[in-house]
């Protein structure tokens, strides 16, 4: 008997430890699998999908500045962005409960297909998708931002709220856009892989990651967008700033946070616990039946 079949706890049923088999969280393995294979599914959709599925994205985006001007505009004090950071999640909840195509889930999901095949095929199609739902993205994001801006929506001290949150990021300097998109990167694609092991808990953690990214004022390439293009509509900030100060160190960091960090190290670990079945053990030579002849 095994050590681990001896150390079991007496008198289980084989129900029971059917029921305690089942209630094992899933290995790392199968997690790479799971999220592998949704990566390979976006990577064969059809750019018109990804595309308007991109957009509704930057779109849903605007969720997350909307909630936190409108928590701004209405709270006072030190504790304010304690609450208001709240409202950062809501764009992401909708774009990940929707499914919609956001670009810093796939620098982990469509990431994964390429690291365990790394063909050039595969290198176009991840290049592909990434091309199709950035644009998207952000053509989403600009949108809705100049939506926000010139519609008569909101009172005159929610619209001082927004260009705030957009002055908050651009204080940030070029290695701080790109280092705090390092982190950004990192911790969503952390929040994708969490996911499947718990999908019951979807939400909780996207809130829980995102709710923390807002707290460490964590530069996102996304939601960003929509702040920073907002201080672009109203004046206060350039197109040339908004691409080279804000957008190209972001992008960058939330890439390498993403895939070149955690899907990288995720990989390496399947990879390393993988290894190799065990040898078949060898055949022990049977000597033939005796009849009683000599």
């Amino acid at each position: 008997m095994s050590e681990s079949q001896s150390s079991k706890t007496p008198g289980l049923s084989a129900d029971e430890e059917q029921e305690v088999s089942q209630n094992q969280p899933p290995r790392a393995a199968v997690l790479h699998e799971i999220i592998r294979a949704q990566g390979d599914q976006e990577l064969e959709r059809t750019l018109a999908a990804l595309w308007w599925s991109a957009l509704a994205a930057g779109l849903s985006m605007g969720l997350s500045m909307m909630a936190m001007g409108l928590f701004y505009a209405r709270l006072e004090g030190d504790s304010a962005q304690v609450i208001a950071s709240l409202g950062y999640s809501a764009g992401f909840l909708a774009v990940i409960l929707a499914r919609q195509q956001l670009f810093t889930e796939n620098t982990l999901t469509a990431v994964l297909p390429v690291m365990t095949e790394p063909t050039l095929r595969n290198l176009g199609r991840l290049l592909r998708l990434w091309s199709v739902v950035l644009l998207g993205n952000l053509a989403g994001t600009v949108l809705v931002s100049y939506v926000m801006l010139n519609l008569p929506i909101f009172d005159s001290k929610t619209d001082e709220a927004f260009l705030d949150v957009g002055r908050k990021v651009m204080e940030n300097d070029l290695s701080q856009m790109f280092a705090k998109g390092i982190i950004s990167g990192w911790m969503i694609a952390t929040m994708v892989w969490m996911i499947p092991s718990m999908e019951h808990a979807k939400i909780w953690i996207i809130l829980m990651i995102t709710y923390l990214m807002a707290l460490g004022d964590f530069t996102h390439i996304v939601v960003g967008s929509v702040e920073v293009s907002y201080l672009v509509w109203a004046g206060e900030v350039s197109w040339p700033v908004f691409w080279m100060d804000f957008a190209a160190p972001t992008l960058i960091g939330n890439i390498i946070g993403g895939s070149f960090i955690f899907a990288l190290i995720s990989h390496a670990q399947i990879r390393s616990d993988s290894g190799k079945p065990p040898a078949p053990a060898p055949e022990q030579h049977k000597e033939p039946p005796h009849n009683g002849t000599s």
